[in-house]
């Protein structure tokens, strides 16, 4: 089961920049309002040209409405991540985690098997708003894949 609303971000190490990077994801979101999105993969065309870069030219107004920290999570190696950030300018922007083995994405039940398409299981497409480690609002593709109401211009509507 997908995790809910009112529920707690699960403790799941993710990583940033390298393997060495490792980021707790509960602990990152502690006593912090945010932004948590995934996509099924970093340099995939709807991703990079659309819910990626909506988020990092939309980090000032997500500012002003008292969010500290937007973070993109996709199931790739952190390299990877760390390369598509680069690549579209998120640094100081959005916290890019890798989550190498799908545990977070397992953990929180947005997991799909893309084994035909990208070679493995990876996470659904969602956004979600964090509140002191609290979901608050979650929006999920309807078809785990499409660029509807998890990009930032929804997210940022609903806060």
């Amino acid at each position: 089961m997908s995790i809910q609303v009112g529920e707690k971000l699960p403790s799941v190490d993710l990583f940033e920049g390298s393997p060495k990077g490792s980021v707790d994801i509960a602990s990152l979101f502690a006593g912090k309002k945010g932004i948590l999105f995934a996509v099924p993969g970093a340099f995939t065309p709807g991703c990079s040209k659309t819910h990626l870069p909506g988020y990092v030219s939309d980090f000032e107004q997500f500012k002003t409405k008292g969010v500290e920290v937007i973070a993109c999570v996709s199931v790739n190696d952190p390299f990877v991540m760390a390369a598509w950030g680069e690549a579209h300018g998120a640094k100081d922007k959005v916290r890019m985690l890798a989550d190498t083995c799908a545990a977070f994405t397992k953990a929180v039940g947005m997991d799909f098997d893309a084994t035909p398409v990208l070679g493995n299981v990876r996470s659904k497409r969602y956004a979600m708003l964090i509140e002191d480690g609290t979901v608050k609002c979650i929006n999920v593709e309807p078809d785990g894949t499409g660029l509807t109401c998890s990009l930032s211009n929804s997210l940022l509507s609903q806060l």
